[in-house]
């Protein structure tokens, strides 16, 4: 792979838009994706340039808040994400990804309060981590989860180390109580995944908790409630984002799969950290940058922070 060396300041130079039109953004995105995923395909790197870079422009206009706000560098190094990671940021209800502004810590200042910068990471959905772990080879593949509604008949055993599922759909329904998934290991064994409404729950009251923020003007707590998908369905959670949650969860016990430096695991946002990924980038940080601090807590003035729940960096609106 050919080194092709772009400087941190010249970043800072550019609009967005013209960061993804960069010539040498361009190259590079098409070299990685060529390289990690082209095989026979001499285009391929090019096509998903052209593809790619049509959605990251859409993203851009229709979030020029959240681009204004973050940094320059985050933006080819998310973009530059999509090509290591082969997916797509195509919007859809079962989107492989999609692109997010996070308030990340970098440091503390001088008072030993942390300091928080605004980044564009690429956040990798349920959906994609199937794609990336049958890629990899950790799971033959995964079934599409499966809701329970009270009026079925399920349960769910786990005798040795070996679970099974006993399922029957028994129409009409009305309120789900249950969602599992199904996964065949590559040795052919069987593993299921459940959430039940008592795990849904735990999960709203923690998206709640950490939805609130500190107004500095008031100098109070503000409390946002939980994610409105965990109530939007007549009150109930909303089935997609359930079945999205299944899969995101079904696989805390796997190994971490590895990933770019601004890409994040829906289920795991740790992983980011603890890649090594320079001799991808091959961004020259010779010259030193100093974030802007958003204030010596997790909220900044002016900024309101709306955390994942399944997450340690809070996004920002």
């Amino acid at each position: 792979m050919s080194n092709i060396n772009i400087q941190v300041d010249e970043f800072n130079k550019l609009t967005p838009h013209e960061i993804i039109e960069d010539s040498r953004v361009k190259e590079k995105f098409i070299q990685v994706w060529d390289t990690l995923w082209g095989q026979d395909n001499k285009e391929a790197g090019i096509k998903a340039y052209e593809r790619e870079s049509i959605y990251f422009r859409r993203y851009m206009d229709d979030n020029y808040k959240t681009i204004n706000a973050v940094t320059r560098l985050s933006i080819f190094m998310s973009f530059l994400d999509l090509a290591v990671s082969g997916l797509s940021v195509e919007p859809g209800v079962r989107a492989l990804c999609y692109l997010q502004g996070r308030s990340t810590k970098v440091g503390v200042n001088d008072r030993g309060g942390d300091l928080y910068e605004n980044r564009l990471t690429l956040t990798v959905s349920g959906y994609g981590e199937l794609v990336l772990r049958e890629r990899c080879g950790q799971i033959k593949y995964a079934d599409n989860p499966v809701l329970v509604y009270k009026e079925d008949s399920f349960s769910f055993s786990d005798k040795d180390g070996r679970k099974s599922v006993d399922y029957t759909c028994n129409l009409p329904h009305t309120t789900v109580v249950a969602c599992f998934i199904r996964i065949v290991r590559n040795d052919g064994s069987i593993d299921y995944a459940v959430m039940f409404e008592e795990d849904w729950m735990r999960l709203s009251n923690y998206s709640a908790k950490q939805n609130r923020y500190f107004d500095r003007s008031k100098n109070q707590w503000i409390e946002k409630g939980a994610n409105a998908l965990y109530s939007s369905n007549n009150g109930g959670i909303d089935t997609g984002f359930l079945m999205a949650k299944a899969i995101k969860h079904a696989f805390k016990t796997y190994p971490k799969l590895r990933v770019g430096k601004e890409t994040v695991l829906e289920a795991d946002v740790d992983t980011m950290k603890e890649m090594n990924m320079d001799d991808i980038y091959n961004v020259d940080e010779q010259i030193e940058t100093k974030p802007e601090p958003f204030g010596e807590t997790k909220q900044a003035p002016g900024v309101t922070i709306d955390t994942n729940e399944d997450s340690g960096d809070g996004a920002f609106n």
